[in-house]
């Protein structure tokens, strides 16, 4: 079986920087729903008419990835509008009241907690980054009928796939 949209493919990947520099891995595998939100676009297309044992190596430039950095998505709110339990590295999706609107589907990152003051950040951790995708195809099968429904192989947890998920600039 060929990979085609509406299909579900295994792959052992590695993600990097430009650098070659290692971001996330998985050699034992993860599913995706090709034609779904579970594959950056770029890379759907790369895998279409491949099949089991094939495998492929991408440059993937930001505005086919994650975007460009946009420093506007730079935010800083008050200490004391935010949970008492707070660090660096936390994600909100939805802002607690009092801080200022969000773009709906925002997600946003603590990046720094000084001076009664919580900086956030709105891009994605890889947005401005050009990337690298290696994989190899392990498994093309027929979606069952939930992940037909949801478009998506990760009924579960949308991130399973960590970095290859998500949705490109203007995609």
């Amino acid at each position: 079986m060929q990979v085609a949209p509406d299909t579900v493919v295994t792959l052992a990947w590695r993600l990097t920087d430009a650098q070659n520099e290692a971001l996330a891995e998985d050699d034992s595998g993860t599913d995706f729903y090709v034609g779904g939100a579970d594959l950056l676009p770029v890379i759907s297309r790369d895998l279409l008419g491949k099949s089991v044992g094939d495998s492929g190596a991408l440059h993937i430039e930001p505005a086919d990835a994650f975007g460009d950095y946009e420093p506007e998505r730079l935010r800083v709110e008050d200490r004391a509008l935010f949970p008492e339990l707070l660090e660096p590295g936390m994600q909100f999706e939805q802002l607690p009241p009092g801080c200022a609107q969000a773009e709906a589907d925002s997600l946003f990152t603590v990046t720094d907690i000084a001076e009664g003051k919580v900086i956030l950040d709105g891009n994605h951790p890889l947005a401005g980054m050009a990337l690298r995708v290696h994989y190899r195809i392990l498994e093309v099968r027929e979606p069952d009928p939930d992940e037909r429904e949801a478009q998506s192989a990760h009924l579960d947890d949308i991130d399973s796939g960590m970095f290859l998920v998500g949705r490109a600039a203007d995609s």
